[in-house]
């Protein structure tokens, strides 16, 4: 896909703070209407989302802000390893769906991305728990917003393998 097929969206979300913010987000040209439905519909179930922000906004060298939370972040990147293996932050040889501007990731601490019951995430740690509910985690109701535009959720993925955060349009 060219770089051209990329667009800049802007959406109003509601912040843990809650009020509401607009945040931006890279995605393709194809995604930018299913995600706009999305987002009004996480904005009326008063979803909060830490922040939207581009990737540059954290600065050159800082590819996360502080807090860890990166949603919305584009990021051109391989597809990362499962925490199962013994390389750590290692792509595996695919291209990450967010790459192509087709996939987002929501509050990634709350959410975090598991393999063998592990996260690289030390402030994930105690979201490991899907069970205890706590604000920033995805629920069945933001499954249902991202499924009613025919994306697919990583905490859907059969294994051993989760990816609570990831939501993609080909569900990978």
């Amino acid at each position: 896909m060219p770089l051209s097929h990329l667009r800049v969206l802007r959406v109003r979300y509601r912040g843990f703070d809650r009020r509401s913010h607009i945040g931006e987000l890279i995605a393709s040209q194809d995604a930018v209407r299913p995600l706009t439905r999305v987002f009004r519909r996480l904005y009326a179930l008063r979803f909060p989302i830490h922040h939207m922000e581009l990737a540059d906004t954290y600065g050159p060298r800082a590819g996360r802000p502080p807090d860890g939370d990166f949603t919305a972040s584009f990021e051109c990147r391989q597809a990362s390893t499962s925490p199962c293996t013994s390389v750590a932050n290692r792509g595996n040889g695919s291209w990450s769906q967010h790459a192509y501007g087709e996939a987002v990731d929501l509050n990634p601490v709350e959410n975090p991305y598991v393999g063998c019951g592990m996260t690289r995430g030390k402030a994930s740690l105690s979201y490991l728990d899907r069970n205890h509910h706590r604000r920033g985690m995805v629920t069945p109701a933001v499954v249902r917003a991202f499924q009613s535009v025919g994306w697919g959720w990583g905490g859907n993925w059969s294994g051993a393998t989760k990816d609570y955060m990831h939501f993609s349009a080909s569900g990978h």
